[in-house]
């Protein structure tokens, strides 16, 4: 039976305390992957991911690729015969929550403030987990024999928030309980608040350890200053080499291209960035293809010695840690041995160069033509009452789709998601726009529907 969009408009509000109380309870519970004094939470979870959507109907067990690695979800709820089969992802881990002092809230304590619901995992992801929750429980509550119109199968990964080093191993050994004709992977955002949007690329990543050595050991900067080079001074030159003038990336071999012709209004770039008064923008082009299609080179870490009671020695040896965001059509791979070359080619002073390749994740560009999405932009149209969906980049990376859809190379593969430009995901103060979700949540619960007729 077909329900109209007043229907399930009506039921998820029906139903939206009792989702967003299984939120909540998600949002309690400590899952951070990267801590392991924390493990237990991880798997406390899984646990409770997997019993409310057992309570849903699903058969439904904690998987993992070996014994000790992260736990997964893997469940399933068949529809009528010869239905398509729709897989869900979520995942169930969050980021580290950090100095609770830069948080307005208990980062734990799910609190509602104004329009949004604050807390570690509010948004990503465990809103993902709970947006798959209510649309099969609405779908399911409208009808008489508790059925959804479409096999619904689950993954909801423990281990998202560090890289998913054991996905590759979990898409084999559980292929046939995975293999869908529709992934939807609840895992990104809209282009605004009251504009729905389906990302179609995301950029890559590399993450690469720079390390130079010019010294045996640290010796006396008033002995040996301006003789030897210390490695910091070095350090800093060849990171100097890795941009032009304006900023855009200087290494040679990383591949760019063009992105769609959206507009991205300058305030809203410095509201949503935090940007200080007159900061200039780096890099060549339109904004959206600085932030979508073109590499951009960061440096996320450094080892040197602290300001704070530094003595007046040259440091033997610095070290940084290069990312690397690489666009739709390059490759981890490519972008490791152009950055090699380029640090290589560059090194100050004949110092010594050491490189270590931390991860690295592969950029998409998703085929975003077809009945599933067809589908899709119906339902979210009509979800967001008449406001058709855009097709959104997204400069993160999200590496595991490549490994999705060398999977599963013949399903359609939709990338949705709770995030809106305020929701701070990863920082402190994330936070989840209710209204948004509930968008959200109908949204899945058409596009079901619509797969399943």
């Amino acid at each position: 039976m077909t329900h109209s969009t007043e229907d399930i408009k009506a039921r998820v509000d029906d139903l939206f305390p009792g989702i967003r109380k299984d939120l909540e309870d998600l949002v309690r519970i400590e899952s951070v992957s990267a801590d392991p004094a924390r493990l237990s939470e991880v798997e406390k979870s899984a646990e409770k991911t997997r019993d409310l959507f057992a309570a849903e109907g699903f058969k439904v067990e904690i998987v993992r690729a070996f014994d000790g690695a992260p736990p997964a979800v893997v469940g399933e709820k068949k529809g009528p015969e010869g239905a398509p089969t729709v897989l869900l992802y979520a995942h169930h881990d969050v980021q580290p929550e950090n100095d609770h002092a830069d948080w307005n809230t208990p980062p734990y304590e799910p609190t509602e403030v104004g329009d949004r619901l604050y807390g570690r995992g509010a948004a990503d992801d465990k809103a993902g987990i709970a947006a798959h929750i209510g649309a099969v429980r609405a779908l399911a509550s409208l009808d008489e024999n508790g059925d959804l119109p479409v096999t619904v199968r689950l993954f909801i990964e423990g281990e998202e928030e560090v890289a998913s080093a054991t996905l590759p191993e979990l898409l084999g050994k559980y292929q046939d309980k995975l293999r869908a004709d529709v992934i939807v992977i609840a895992d990104s955002g809209n282009w605004d608040i009251g504009v729905p949007a389906l990302t179609t690329s995301l950029r890559g990543l590399i993450r690469v350890d720079v390390e130079l050595r010019t010294l045996g050991h640290a010796v006396h900067s008033g002995m040996w200053g301006g003789l030897a080079p210390d490695a910091i001074m070095a350090l800093v030159r060849l990171l100097n080499t890795l941009w032009d003038e304006d900023g855009a990336p200087a290494v040679e071999g990383l591949v760019s291209g063009k992105a769609a012709d959206v507009d991205y209004p300058e305030e809203r770039l410095r509201a949503e960035s935090g940007a200080i008064a007159g900061l200039q923008w780096v890099g060549k082009g339109s904004a959206v293809e600085r932030m979508w299609t073109q590499p951009a080179i960061t440096i996320t870490g450094l080892d040197a010695p602290k300001v704070d009671g530094a003595s007046n020695t040259l440091a033997p040896s610095a070290r940084a840690k290069v990312t690397i965001r690489i666009a739709p059509g390059d490759s981890g791979e490519n972008a490791v041995a152009a950055l090699q070359k380029h640090l290589e080619k560059h090194i100050p002073w004949g110092a010594e160069l050491t490189t270590k390749v931390v991860d690295t994740g592969e950029p998409i560009a998703l085929d975003a033509t077809g009945p599933a999405y067809d589908a899709a932009r119906s339902a979210f149209t009509e979800a967001w009452d008449g406001t058709a969906p855009i097709d959104m980049g997204v400069g993160g990376s999200i590496p595991f789709i490549a490994e999705f859809l060398e999977a599963f190379p013949h399903a359609s593969v939709l990338v949705t998601g709770v995030e809106d430009p305020d929701t701070r995901a990863h920082g402190a103060n994330e936070g989840l726009h209710l209204a948004e979700f509930r968008r959200v949540v109908v949204a899945e619960a058409l596009l079901l529907q619509k797969l399943g007729s």
